[in-house]
């Protein structure tokens, strides 16, 4: 079957670009292929189902949230941004909320909303959407594109591939992009896991799943050297650590990293004068007693205790020096080892893809194969939570629809 323009992927990546595509192209051929029964099962179940779509910050604040590759990125975001992307859904009758940090969301609080709007503005254009239709394999020759699926060859001179990452595998997500890509001649930067809680080794803190420690000073150690330090919310889990403190910076994390808290916000001397000042005022209390006085959780304050083997039913004032000394090192830096990062089943999306080296970063096509065009996560770009993946995928989708829509 020939076509104008075949998109391998119906999520949010390949319909936006197909709907890009198509504006003033209505006599050309444009056919989605997609893997699955329906489209956007992953957005579907993006911000838990409320689809956290951007965020409202200025766009200049957005490239410190996308780790190393930011660069690449300047060019679809300024072109497409956050305002822009809003504005598409609202002339089309989707209303937003600001929630908490800057999240935007439909107001519904349904991602189908947006998926609905997605799929409206494809049929109106005339865009097909072949589902249960795998891409098999993809060859170029002689100007053209031969895709094949189990049961047909599609021929059109123009490709897009926006098949996603290896995330949440059960939404199709499997990393058939990537061997796509690979097949055509792209080097893909190995997949791995991002936006993912850590598995922490000889974690003792299982009882304690649930307590969230909030806005600390948090490290990242490997062969004692530091690697990176910042502040933000934790989470502990019955295997490890989670929360935006963790998984936003689940990308520089290796195993066997080491991973230090600041459970308080005050430097060993700071936190030794006021422990003394306490014990001086109120060493009649017991020491548990003393201690859950910082803000700290009391359940966590005890399991603290009970690994360093200090007694806390004992008077504060009886602490020796070698305990006090303990206790202000392990408030100071309370350590996990990485024994490794959750899997693609945990993860919200995938580190590594498609080298940005061989992209055009003004048109999302391919230095390599022309008319080979790339959009959304099947790049190798991974954004922190809070609307910033999502945006990639619209904006690398508008800058390659928006050039196909030229080019057909």
């Amino acid at each position: 079957m020939n076509a104008d323009l075949i998109i391998a992927g119906a999520g949010p990546a390949g319909l936006f670009s197909a709907v890009q595509a198509a504006e003033n192209n209505e006599n050309k051929k444009i056919i989605i292929l997609e893997k699955n029964s329906s489209a956007g099962k992953k957005l579907l179940i993006s911000g838990s189902g409320q689809c956290n779509l951007t965020h409202a910050g200025d766009i200049s604040q957005f490239f410190d949230h996308y780790g190393e590759n930011y660069n690449f990125l300047m060019g679809p975001l300024y072109t497409f941004d956050n305002h822009q992307l809003m504005k598409f859904f609202k002339d089309r009758g989707i209303k937003f909320r600001k929630a908490r940090g800057g999240k935007i969301f439909p107001e519904s609080n349904k991602a189908s909303d947006i998926l609905n709007v997605l799929l409206k503005e494809a049929k109106a254009r005339g865009i097909k959407i072949i589902y249960n239709t795998p891409v098999e394999n993809v060859k170029y020759k002689t100007g053209r594109f031969k895709i094949k699926t189990a049961d047909k060859i599609y021929k059109s001179k123009y490709f897009l591939l926006a098949a996603g990452g290896k995330s949440f595998p059960r939404t199709g997500s499997t990393g058939d992009g990537f061997q796509i890509a690979s097949s055509l001649g792209h080097n893909i930067i190995e997949p791995q896991p991002a936006l993912a809680p850590v598995i922490i080794k000889n974690y003792q803190f299982k009882m304690l799943s649930g307590i969230s420690l909030k806005n600390k000073e948090v490290s990242l150690w490997r062969k004692e050297n530091l690697i990176k330090s910042w502040s933000g919310d934790l989470l502990l889990t019955h295997q490890g650590l989670s929360g935006p403190g963790i998984i936003n910076y689940s990308r520089y994390m290796q195993k066997g990293d080491i991973i230090k808290v600041m459970l308080l916000n005050y430097s060993k001397e700071e936190l030794e004068n006021n422990l003394l000042k306490k014990i001086e005022r109120e060493g009649k209390l017991n020491l548990l007693n003393l201690l859950i006085k910082f803000p700290i959780a009391q359940r966590l304050i005890e399991k603290i205790l009970e690994i360093a083997e200090i007694d806390g039913s004992q008077n504060a004032a009886h602490l020796t020096r070698q305990e006090r000394k303990e206790i202000i090192e392990i408030f100071s830096n309370l350590e996990f080892k990485i024994k490794s990062l959750a899997n693609f089943n945990q993860s919200m999306v995938t580190k590594g893809g498609i080298d940005l080296s061989e992209i055009n970063p003004q048109n999302m096509e391919s230095r390599i194969i022309s008319n080979f065009f790339a959009a959304g996560e099947v790049l190798d770009i991974d954004g922190d939570t809070g609307g910033y993946n999502l945006q990639a995928a619209f904006s690398t989708a508008f800058l390659a629809g928006s050039e196909l829509k030229e080019r057909l």
